[in-house]
């Protein structure tokens, strides 16, 4: 494993971290597998998004005897609704779950306590007010139930304000060779100069870019890290992984040569380069209608090669409601970070498994 310092923290992670997003609703023996793994491969640095009880109980026993030898990041502003992700700016109700959190996690602390998923400045301005969620990390870091406070977010304009306000140890940014821009590289540069550790969020632009697209360069896993990891900052990059093959494929990047690591051909394909892409990230849930939109949206971007028999199984089988049930609310597509309209995708979705 490569070993870069994060920030002024003085931690020292690897530039391979584990995302665990994807290992909510895997079996609790994948779970503890994976982490295990990663584990005995120099993984050190673990990204812990979610507050669902199930997925906290299950990486809690994973974590059970390696406590001591990794580096947790625990969200601060999650909840859920219906068993679906929500993001909650309700300060008692983000108290309860951390400390949900670390009682099912059986740890007293953790190492970075990261106030996420922030990208609209209004939002930005509630979190940094008296009150906010930055006030309770504060508190709970004084507590001595966190060491430094991390933030996160997907586009740059308020991330870049986080960055600069000082109070920040960690910003936690979605980098990918998709999604890259100028004032991307400006933001990276920036946190080198304030000395605020870089984690690289969705360097597989939530598993996306390993799909093969019509037109597009299908990038290797080594390829997405090289990007991510080779942006001015970038301590590491947190992968989503759900399974001990998808860890080994991204752990290849420590023994792969320069021409395997090289991207440029990625970066260079402007099929890639498109706003308005899902990277199933869920932040758009909770569905008041119940329907799995991150999953639904990932089945329809892999049937662009047509519909098999598996993939229409794989939809039928998905949990809640189907797309055809979407009521063009908009809440959703409020809430995509990414400007996805989520509401034309549900009824491309209805067309494309239900008709």
């Amino acid at each position: 494993m490569e070993y870069r310092e994060l920030g002024r923290t003085g931690l020292a992670v690897g530039a391979i971290g584990l995302g665990t997003e994807y290992l909510h609703g895997q079996p609790r023996e994948t779970v503890t597998a994976v982490v295990a793994e990663a584990a005995e491969r120099g993984v050190n640095y673990i990204d812990i998004i979610f507050s669902f009880p199930e997925y906290l109980d299950s990486l809690g026993t994973a974590l059970a005897d390696r406590r001591d030898e990794l580096i947790l990041a625990l969200h601060l502003g999650c909840a859920e609704t219906n068993g679906q992700y929500r993001r909650s700016r309700d300060v008692e109700e983000c108290t309860r779950n951390f400390e949900d959190m670390l009682r099912r996690l059986r740890t007293d602390h953790a190492d970075v306590i990261v106030v996420q998923n922030c990208d609209a400045q209004s939002d930005y301005k509630k979190l940094m007010g008296p009150g906010g969620l930055l006030e309770l990390a504060e508190r709970l870091r004084q507590e001595g139930k966190g060491r430094f406070l991390g933030f996160s977010g997907h586009s740059v304009p308020v991330p870049k304000r986080a960055a600069r306000s000082g109070r920040y140890d960690v910003l936690m940014l979605a980098i990918n060779a998709r999604d890259g821009s100028q004032s991307q590289k400006e933001l990276c540069q920036l946190c080198v100069r304030e000395q605020v550790g870089l984690v690289a969020m969705k360097p597989f632009a939530g598993g996306a870019m390993l799909n093969s697209q019509p037109g597009a360069t299908t990038p290797t896993p080594t390829q997405c890290l090289s990007y991510a990891l080779s942006q001015p900052g970038v301590c590491t990059a947190v992968p989503g992984l759900k399974s001990v093959e998808e860890l080994d494929a991204a752990l290849r990047y420590l023994e792969a040569s320069e021409p395997e690591r090289d991207y440029s051909a990625l970066v260079a394909d402007a099929g890639w380069n498109v706003a308005g892409a899902c990277t199933y990230c869920n932040h758009c849930t909770p569905c008041a209608q119940g329907i799995a939109i991150g999953q639904t949206m990932r089945l329809l971007d892999l049937s662009a090669h047509g519909v098999t028999a598996s993939l229409r199984s794989e939809y039928l089988r998905l949990p809640g409601a189907p797309a055809s049930a979407c009521v063009a609310c908009g809440e959703c597509r409020a809430r995509c970070p990414f400007g996805v309209d989520t509401t034309e995708r549900m009824k491309q979705a209805a067309a494309t498994f239900e008709g």
